[in-house]
Order: C-alpha cells, then sequence, then structure tokens
C-alpha cells in the first residue's frame, strides 16, 4: 500500500504538468534507481516496474544463491539460508528475484525521493516551457497582467507561463490593469537557473512588422513585403514597403480607405503615427520619400567606404525654406527615422542660402561638433539660422543649455561683426 499511495501523490504532480505518460515514466524510473543507488550502493540488478495510469510501482531486487559464509557482495549475492527463507527449494547458483517495499529505503531516503521527483518534473516542464517560447521570439504573444511591478508588468498566458513585459519595453503611453489583455512580441528567452525567463516588447520595430502581417492580408501573404522600418515608439514610425504585382499599390492596401486597415495598428501602439513608404532602389528617390510630408528638392549622397555607426553615408538634402520644419519635425523625429529607414545621415539645408552667410561646420574649431548636430537636427544648419532664432525656442527644441546657446551665439555673431 506505501508503494500505491506514494505513486498516487505523485500522479498530482503529472495532472498540472504537461508531461506525457512515457516521460512521466522514465523520470520516475530515474528519481526511484538514484535513491536504490544511494540505500544499496548499485542499481543495476534491480528491475522497477511502474504503472502510473494505475498507481502501481514494483521494485525487484535480484541476487544469485551463496554457500552461507561466501556472500562477498550483499546487494548481489544471498546466502543459501537466507534465500530459503524465500523459497524452501532454492539451490546454489540459482536467481532470487525478491520484492523491496519503499519503507524499506526509510523515510528520509522517501521524502528525498519525492523532493527529486518535484525537481525533475519541474526542470522537464522549465525545459519545455523554454523550447516552447523560444520558437516563438519574433512571433505576436498575447498574455494576461497578472501583477504591475514598479519596472515591469508580470503577464499570465493560458497556461499560466510567467511573462515579463519591461518597462523598458512599453509604450510611453501604455496604462494597464490586473486582467487587461497585453499584446506584444517575445523578444528573448532565457534560462535562468531552471526557470525560462521570456520577455515582451511593444517597442521592437518587429512588433510593427507583425501586427502589419496580422492585420493586412496582402502582407501576411506576401503580396506586399515590407523592406525597412524605423521607430520611436508611441511616437512616430516609418515603414517602407513594396510589392512585385504592378496591380497592387503597397501603400493604399496598408492604409486602406480613410485608413480603415491602419487604424485598429495605430490604435494598438498607443495612436503611434505611422507614415507608410514607397520602397525603391532608386536612393535619392528613397531618401526623398522617407522625408515625407516633406517635398525635397534635390538630394545629394556621398557614400562612406565603410559603414560607420550603421550608416551606408552622409546626405545632402536641399528644400525650400517651408519645406525644413516638414523634414526635420517636431524635436528632429521626422529626419531621424528617415536616417534609421536609408541608413544614411542626414543634413537639411535649405535653398537659397545668402552668399554672406556661413555654414556651421565652419565653426568646428570654437563650436563642439556634437553641439552643431543639435542644431542641425532641427534644421538649423547656417550661422544666420541660429543667430534669427529666439533663445528660448532653441532651449526648448534641442538638448543645450541656455548658456550653451548663448555663448554659440556670440561666437557667430563675432564673425560677422569681424
Amino acid at each position: 500500500m506505501e508503494n500505491i499511495a506514494l505513486i498516487e501523490s505523485f500522479s498530482d504532480f503529472k495532472d498540472n504538468k504537461s508531461i506525457d505518460r512515457v516521460t512521466l515514466m522514465s523520470i520516475l524510473e530515474e528519481v526511484f534507481r538514484a535513491a536504490l543507488k544511494r540505500k544499496f550502493g548499485s542499481d543495476d540488478n534491480f528491475d522497477i516496474i511502474i504503472n502510473p495510469d494505475k498507481g502501481d510501482l514494483e521494485i525487484w531486487r535480484n541476487r544469485v544463491v551463496v554457500a552461507d559464509g561466501f556472500s562477498e557482495d550483499d546487494n548481489e549475492e544471498i546466502e543459501l539460508s537466507e534465500a530459503r527463507k524465500i523459497e524452501p527449494d532454492f539451490e546454489i547458483g540459482e536467481d532470487v528475484s525478491e520484492e523491496v517495499k519503499l519503507i524499506d529505503l526509510g523515510r528520509r531516503a522517501i521524502l528525498a525521493l519525492r523532493q527529486n521527483l518535484i525537481s525533475k518534473i519541474h526542470e522537464h516542464d522549465s525545459t519545455n516551457v523554454f523550447k516552447q517560447f523560444k520558437d516563438l521570439e519574433g512571433e505576436i504573444y498575447s498574455a494576461e497582467v497578472h501583477h504591475i511591478r514598479h519596472n515591469a508588468v508580470i503577464l499570465l498566458d493560458d497556461e499560466g507561463n510567467e511573462i515579463v513585459l519591461p518597462k523598458s519595453e512599453q509604450i510611453r503611453s501604455d496604462f494597464f490593469r490586473k486582467g487587461d489583455a497585453v499584446r506584444g512580441v517575445i523578444k528573448s528567452v532565457e534560462l535562468r537557473g531552471n526557470k525560462p525567463a521570456i520577455i515582451l516588447s511593444r517597442t521592437s520595430p518587429n512588433f510593427l512588422v507583425k501586427l502589419f502581417e496580422q492585420e493586412i492580408p496582402e502582407v501576411f501573404d506576401g503580396l506586399i513585403t515590407i523592406e525597412g522600418v524605423a521607430r520611436i515608439p508611441g511616437d512616430k514610425a516609418k515603414i517602407a514597403v513594396d510589392s512585385y504585382d504592378d496591380r497592387i499599390d503597397p501603400v493604399g492596401a496598408c492604409v486602406g480607405v480613410k485608413g480603415s486597415r491602419i487604424h485598429g495598428i495605430v490604435r494598438e501602439l498607443g495612436n503611434e503615427n505611422i507614415d507608410v513608404i514607397n520602397f525603391t532602389k532608386n536612393e535619392n528617390l528613397f531618401i526623398a520619400r522617407a522625408l515625407s510630408p516633406a517635398k525635397v528638392t534635390s538630394v545629394e549622397i556621398e557614400k562612406f567606404e565603410e559603414e560607420k555607426d550603421g550608416k551606408k553615408g552622409r546626405v545632402n538634402v536641399l528644400l525650400k525654406p517651408e519645406e525644413v520644419s516638414k523634414a526635420i519635425g517636431r524635436a528632429g523625429v521626422n529626419i531621424r527615422l528617415a536616417s534609421q529607414l536609408t541608413g544614411y545621415e542626414i543634413d537639411v539645408q535649405r535653398e537659397g542660402i545668402e552668399e554672406e552667410d556661413v555654414e556651421l561646420t565652419e565653426f568646428s574649431d570654437e563650436i563642439e561638433a556634437w553641439v552643431i548636430e543639435e542644431f542641425k537636427k532641427i534644421g538649423l544648419d547656417t550661422a544666420k539660422s541660429v543667430l534669427e532664432k529666439d533663445v528660448t525656442m532653441l532651449v526648448q527644441r534641442t538638448d543645450l543649455e541656455e548658456e550653451t546657446i548663448l555663448d554659440v551665439q556670440r561666437i557667430l555673431r563675432e564673425e560677422f561683426e569681424d
């Protein structure tokens, strides 16, 4: 009865885990053999018969009968007088099979055996979960908010697997309550100890790609391909699309009538503004499209011999003065995304710069490069364009201190005074 009761208690674990019958039997045998080895020194001469469905467990020890006083190994040999207590007609040289009750292992051994079994089942379960989610890396996954921490949201899926959505992987406008359904892409899966750490992301550019695949049939079917994505999560994104079928307008198909198709994606991403752009292998044209809604007058590309910081080269873009602010975008967002999407550093220049004006780069001996870059991010690439702007406005639109801006304007002013 002790064996049956123990097996029945083991089956409680099986009911809560996704373990098939064959695997459970293998784990049980491994655990029991480890216990027998600790008790008897070897498990080679033991037969273990397990039927977890019925709760049956039998352990048989096989020993050879030897003459009294000639036993060298009590585990593998049994003296004749002892053997005849089991069956009176045993003879020397015959094999004796004797059932071993679990209780014979001792209470401590049984407790250790039970803990070992729990550990093995959890380890198996964790390995299965790890493999399952490793195959899902980069795919959309949904789970429910279980509890909220200051630096992460802990989610549980339908099978009770824990998934972590760190603060860094949340969109700025995300707000969750317990029980909310949350979608994202599986960003990474790692084994930490014996427990899988599953990280979900809503800020990954791949999340936008997967939403397009999920929401737009032509993308899912491969009729429209996504050639590039750039995102500032929760703010703005640019996605380049193409189609090998001339009858399909890739941008129109993705946006839908009055934005009907893309609306669900925008809502999922916290009203992130999404520009869908026609991809082309003509780099000049692609760069011009990437800077939309600005209308570009001309594009001049200077390619690097080797990529620098992930950029293929530098581009000088000429625009009419009224188009510059559109190309730059609020806080430089539009030009930054265009740069990410195309893989080029983009410098914006106004048409008709007066001859007496001077490019900011001419002051690189007196003004640090990163300071010049801050001005260029908001479309100010000449001395006069900086001098014309109000200091308060420059403080708001750049990451520069008022003192730095005043110092720059002083240097520029002195140039013209000279």
